[in-house]
């Protein structure tokens, strides 16, 4: 295999107990496929940029910004931010975090 491909399905594809799928490593950034079940959750952000593939939610900044989630939105979290992240619909994304 030459490598190409790192996943068939990103939709489908089985996650880890740590409900992340590391797809690969780019010098210092990891990209990989993450999902949330419906609840809440907080969390402390790493430099990331992802792309919510399915499901819906909002992740709401320790300054008051919220952002709606839904497929096909992209996002940029900064390293240090707190976020509180709502899901109403398992949120499935695809990130690039260092």
């Amino acid at each position: 295999m030459s490598g190409r491909v790192l996943a068939t399905d990103v939709l489908a594809a089985e996650l880890g107990p740590d409900r992340t799928l590391p797809l690969a490593g780019l010098a210092d950034v990891e990209v990989g496929v993450w999902e949330m079940a419906p609840g809440t959750e907080q969390d402390t952000e790493v430099d990331e940029v992802f792309v919510v593939l399915a499901g819906r939610g909002t992740v709401t900044f320790a300054d008051g910004e919220a952002v709606a989630l839904a497929p096909g939105v992209a996002v940029r979290l900064r390293a240090g931010e707190r976020t509180t992240w709502t899901v109403t619909e398992a949120l499935r994304k695809v990130y690039v975090a260092r």
